[in-house]
């Protein structure tokens, strides 16, 4: 089908007149910035932060399109990836009129971000494997239906969806499909980014919060056609990323080697962690993992989550997502913390 961008963009998006910071209105390299109201002298920090940042966040899209194979241009940089579902229903769905399709159990933000942009949610349930009901998701669709979002690996069941499920929704969705990536660093399926020339309707989301370590800087990123990303940075608050955040993410992009070294430590724990697993009797099942994270069902997940948060070990509950009655959610740790795990459910019960 004929994809046309301008046809699922609110009016008054298309209309908006985007603010024009200073930062926008110069390009180049002044030898005094008398524009922009900053303090002069510096500030109270070694690091100088007295000047306002790059307000397209130029040096981190650099570093990331040498990683990735995707011009800087095809790339936006959110204040988390938060930021990129929020600007998303803001930009394409009007409230109390259009719709988006979300596939339980999913990322909980998407749900939430649809409830506070007052945008109605239609939710088809993935399958029994937690796969993608293809022929439900095509059927819920509506004239209004807007966006479908797709977490691959999925949070919190830790599988990749089926690639050709996908594309099949790519090329039948009438609206955008954004699929979420957050976990792609630890799975062996071939990220979406390379497709974003073929599918239109694309946006693939990814993010600094996982396998590089950089949660605390909140960096989410958006990996788009050039006209989608456009309309990104018109409606973003114009300094979204602070500067500090976009030195640090440079810094870190030119370390892609310690991530690798990090992201088979991590995948190979896992591993050790399942099998460590199959021996305790109240655990009947861990579901195969993409992810940096596998999800187990237990004989009593609220009595097994308070035996091990009383012991100073957090997991996460996940018993009143759909299809996860008595789940729980368990991140791989270090060596250390996944061995004091395994030395408490040695003594439960």
């Amino acid at each position: 089908m004929e994809f046309e961008l301008n046809k699922l963009i609110r009016e008054n998006i298309k209309n908006l007149k985007p603010y024009s910071s200073a930062r926008h209105e110069f390009v180049g390299n002044a030898a005094v910035s008398l524009d922009a109201n900053e303090n002069p002298y510096g500030s109270p920090l070694p690091e100088s932060f007295n000047r306002y940042p790059d307000p397209l966040q130029w040096q981190v899209k650099f570093q990331l399109a040498r990683i990735k194979g995707v011009p800087a241009e095809n790339i936006f940089v959110g204040n988390g990836s938060d930021e990129v579902i929020d600007l998303a229903f803001r930009i394409f769905c009007n409230p109390q009129k259009d719709n988006v399709i979300i596939c339980p159990p999913t990322y909980g933000m998407f749900e939430v971000s649809a409830n506070i942009n007052d945008v109605n949610i239609k939710k088809v349930n993935l399958l029994p494997g937690f796969q993608l009901d293809v022929e439900g998701v095509l059927n819920a669709v509506d004239a209004n239906t807007k966006i479908l979002f797709i977490c691959s690996p999925n949070n919190p069941t830790g599988n990749n969806m089926n690639r050709e499920d996908v594309e099949v929704l790519l090329n039948n969705f009438p609206g955008i499909i954004i699929i979420d990536e957050a976990y792609i660093n630890y799975s062996n399926q071939k990220t979406f980014i390379q497709e974003l020339t073929e599918y239109p309707n694309l946006i693939v989301m990814q993010t600094l919060s996982k396998a590089w370590g950089l949660a605390a800087l909140r960096l989410g990123l958006c990996y788009a056609s050039m006209d989608i990303i456009d309309v990104f940075n018109k409606v973003k608050p114009p300094y979204n990323v602070n500067k500090a955040s976009q030195q640090l993410a440079v810094d870190a992009l030119a370390n892609t080697t310690q991530v690798n070294d990090w992201i088979k430590e991590v995948v190979a724990q896992k591993e050790m962690l399942i099998k460590e697993l199959a021996a305790f009797s109240f655990i009947g099942y861990v579901y195969p993992s993409d992810a940096n994270f596998f999800l187990m069902k237990v004989k009593d997940a609220d009595k097994l989550y308070k035996y091990l948060s009383d012991n100073g070990v957090i997991v996460r509950n996940r018993s009143n997502e759909v299809n996860c009655e008595n789940c729980l959610r368990v991140t791989i740790g270090t060596p250390n913390e996944n061995q004091q795990l395994i030395n408490l459910l040695k003594n439960y019960e």
